[in-house]
């Protein structure tokens, strides 16, 4: 699943993007597929590496457009480029995560050239405390969740950082009841019908997306999106 809404940050040919905390490449492959830029991702986690790499090597592009991809085993405490390199930086669902999220922010914003973008997404207040309530498997999980972020305690983490916000919007509210149904059966349990059948459908409503399913996420977003989308530029 998308969350960053690319129409917003104005990708432009030539432009390099990076998807810090990348994963297994959801983002940095949705970034490659514009013309002519440079997507790299990086992430702590080898094995999601491998698997964002494989997703790169297999996404189609028009002929006539080219383009370069990368993938780096890097730290986001440490990242392993220039001041000012990158045009667009994604960083989605990564700073809960971290403990040291004063170093984190100040390198995401160092490598990102001024007056370019900045987009972050971490879950919502609101339906994360909710799964924290329900279930002390889920808040424990080993290199999970290690704090809830509320709105302007994280814009002025990134403010005092060197950007300024432009923009915030709340994404996948269909996917809140699927994460409060796992935390109230157990995270870890994968034989309970309902929470697979709801799965199922959250598959095929990402693989097809049909209009309905779009027009109730949209209009359930503002009350119940699982995650917070924050949109900055780095000031000059």
């Amino acid at each position: 699943m998308i969350t960053v809404d690319f129409n917003r940050v104005g990708i432009k040919p030539g432009d390099r993007i990076l998807d810090v905390g990348c994963g297994t490449g959801r983002h940095v492959c949705a970034a490659y597929r514009f013309k002519n830029v440079t997507a790299i991702g990086v992430d702590i986690n080898y094995n999601d590496l491998l698997e964002a790499g494989n997703r790169l090597i297999n996404v189609k592009k028009p002929e006539n457009e080219s383009g370069t991809y990368g993938t780096i085993v890097t730290d986001i405490t440490s990242l392993p480029f220039k001041d000012n390199f990158f045009d667009l930086l994604i960083c989605s669902e990564v700073l809960e995560h971290i403990r040291d999220q004063k170093t984190a922010v100040y390198e995401i914003i160092r490598v990102l050239k001024p007056g370019r973008n900045l987009v972050v997404s971490v879950p919502r207040y609101f339906p994360e405390r909710i799964c924290w309530a329900i279930s002390p498997e889920y808040r424990n999980e080993k290199n999970g969740h290690i704090r809830i972020y509320k709105k302007p305690e994280l814009v002025a983490l990134l403010e005092n950082g060197g950007v300024k916000k432009w923009a915030v919007r709340f994404a996948h509210s269909l996917h809140t009841p699927y994460w409060w149904l796992k935390c109230l059966v157990g995270p870890s349990r994968e034989d309970s019908m309902l929470v697979n059948l709801y799965h199922r459908f959250l598959v095929w409503d990402i693989m097809k997306h049909p209009k309905v399913t779009r027009f109730l996420d949209n209009l359930l977003n503002p009350i119940l999106g699982k995650s917070i989308v924050l949109y900055f530029q780095k000031t000059e």
